[in-house]
């Protein structure tokens, strides 16, 4: 099996060269093959000689993966399932809306954090994904050139595979990469500090942080990571951190009847967040099989963002997409597994 060349950064590139006998700019040249003129094949790199073009291919390949199954919904919003090098699967979502397309991709194959809500924690851990196939998911759909923004919201605990998520960012946003602004892309944790407080200081992506109950018993029985770090030490770090203007913080909370949805959870909410400039995302519960919880009613959801919003915190519920294609993550590659 030969070495992908698709996903490594300009720095491990130039290294590989260099090891070959190659000049070092070829390290560079190869980066602006893989990432800007899109090549699959290394005899496409014409700018290298054919002797370095053998030489190179000998060990290597480009090491694009394909996506082996696509569902689309009514909405518009497509589910792509893509093989890893694992054996198993992982599911990459498209979701459009109106100038907009933004991917959610996974950064794990399975999970092991066992939250209680989370179809893809069920699955349990199966390994972790290198850069480039976190990247791959967005090279490789059909809408790649139209992407517009990037969500590390898929599969898997981005932080729990820190690594391997900055050096895909570090593709997605370089010059000599994709050269997308990283105001475009959010990345998402459900809070382990220490590789959190990695991330903000070597990347500029969007923060969001699954929150989901204020009170530390409900957390707890919801996302055992509470355990270890409670989401009142990761909010007080997050407000010793000086965002700047532009890089955003936001909070996801999935709204569960009878669990999570009342008045008393709003001044909890409105105690935790006081003063820190943030957005609070609600998000409808995609019922998931064998779990107890259910999604709240739509008139209790509604005045829960109200009563947000009235307390000076910036809420807004984020729209559901995909109902008819497995919405909820995980679920595709589960039924892909079981068969």
């Amino acid at each position: 099996m030969k070495n992908p060349l698709f996903g490594k950064t300009l720095n491990e590139l130039t290294e590989l060269v260099l090891e070959l006998g190659f000049p070092k700019f070829a390290g560079k040249q190869i980066a602006e093959w893989l990432y800007k003129k899109e090549v699959s094949l290394i005899d496409e790199m014409t700018n290298l000689s054919k002797k370095n073009r053998e030489v190179l291919s000998e060990n290597h390949e480009v090491g694009l993966i394909g996506f082996t199954k696509v569902q689309e919904s009514i909405d518009g919003t497509k589910k792509y399932l893509f093989p890893t090098i694992h054996g198993k699967f992982i599911e990459t979502a498209m979701i459009p809306d109106r100038d907009r397309k933004t991917v959610c991709v996974s950064s794990q194959v399975g999970c092991k954090m066992g939250c209680l809500f989370c179809m893809t924690g069920k699955q349990g851990f199966q390994g972790q994904l290198t850069a480039g196939e976190i990247v791959n998911q967005i090279r490789s759909i059909n809408e790649f050139r139209e992407v517009s923004n990037i969500v590390y919201m898929g599969m898997g605990e981005p932080f729990d595979n820190l690594d391997e998520v900055l050096k895909s960012l570090e593709i997605l946003t370089s010059e000599w990469g994709y050269a997308m602004s990283p105001r475009r892309i959010t990345v998402s944790t459900i809070g382990i500090v220490p590789a959190m407080l990695k991330f903000l200081e070597t990347s500029e992506a969007h923060l969001a942080v699954s929150l989901h109950t204020p009170f530390d018993d409900e957390r707890r029985k919801l996302m055992p990571v509470q355990m270890v770090y409670s989401i009142e030490e990761v909010v007080n770090e997050i407000r010793s951190w000086e965002f700047g203007r532009q890089r955003r913080v936001s909070f996801e909370y999935i709204v569960f009847k009878g669990l999570n949805d009342t008045p008393r959870h709003v001044r909890e909410l409105a105690r935790l967040l006081n003063q820190l400039k943030c957005r609070i995302n609600l998000i409808r519960f995609h019922p998931i099989p064998g779990t107890p919880l259910e999604g709240t009613d739509e008139q209790t959801l509604q005045n829960f963002k109200e009563l947000l919003n009235e307390k000076g915190i910036l809420t807004t519920i984020r729209a559901s997409r995909g109902q008819d294609i497995y919405a909820a993550c995980g679920l595709l590659s589960t039924k892909e597994l079981v068969k």
